[in-house]
């Protein structure tokens, strides 16, 4: 039996002539070099600029981004970030950690929960900083520096999300190092690596543009103030 006839239904249509398939590969090509170039730009920016919690530079501040929570705790991939900042802490290679994450709403609160973490991992609350409102890698650099007074920092992220890290905050004006913590090979760290591919994207918007973020607000002391403490 033959199947009946779909109108209206044809598959693209290869060019006919070499001049045309030549075209075409030639704009294929051309939109994969334009997907990668964020990517490269990240890699150029940060080349120097990755290091290990062995061999970081000694740096006062060192920032943590938020990861998640599950049932009100640090998600592992959280968890092992708050571990290095509690580790360079007990080595003497920082002196405050800056938490920064989204409380956006009142059930969800990622730098308190940051902060409990690190207390009870040895770091004193006095040394911990609580940033609210850094929905996200561009707002939590910006806020950093403007808000927080941060004008030197160890990052402490995932590989997968360092560079990107390190690379807008020295866009924002933050002079960084980036240490990417280990993270098991899960279905959340091949989502995140694929994340950042479309990431990158918009990590070179926020650099050129430079846009203010969510929530800026008033300066906070915070920072100065614990460093202060730690004299």
């Amino acid at each position: 039996m033959r199947l009946p006839r779909v109108r209206g239904l044809r598959g693209p249509r290869l060019p006919r002539t070499r001049a045309g398939r030549r075209r075409l590969v030639q704009a294929v090509m051309a939109g994969c070099v334009l997907a990668l170039l964020p990517s490269t730009w990240m890699y150029v920016v940060t080349g120097d600029r990755l290091r290990t919690t062995a061999d970081v530079p000694r740096t006062e501040v060192a920032v943590v981004f938020g990861a998640g929570l599950w049932d009100g705790e640090p998600s592992p991939y959280l968890a092992h970030r708050l571990d290095a900042a509690a580790k360079l802490y007990r080595e003497n290679r920082i002196e405050v950690v800056l938490v920064t994450g989204d409380n956006s709403r009142e059930d969800y609160d990622e730098p308190d929960a940051m902060r409990a973490y690190l207390t009870r991992h040895g770091v004193p609350d006095t040394r911990i900083v609580s940033d609210y409102a850094g929905f996200d890698t561009w707002d939590s650099c910006v806020r950093a520096r403007k808000i927080f007074g941060v004008h030197r920092a160890v990052l402490i992220s995932q590989g997968f999300h360092i560079r990107r890290a390190v690379a807008l905050c020295q866009a924002a004006g933050v002079t960084s190092y980036g240490v990417g913590v280990d993270a098991r090979h899960d279905a959340t760290w091949y989502y995140g690596g694929t994340r950042e591919i479309f990431a990158a994207g918009k990590a070179v918007l926020d650099a050129v543009v430079r846009p203010d973020p969510r929530f800026l607000g008033p300066k906070e002391p915070g920072v100065t103030n614990a460093l202060a403490s730690a004299r």
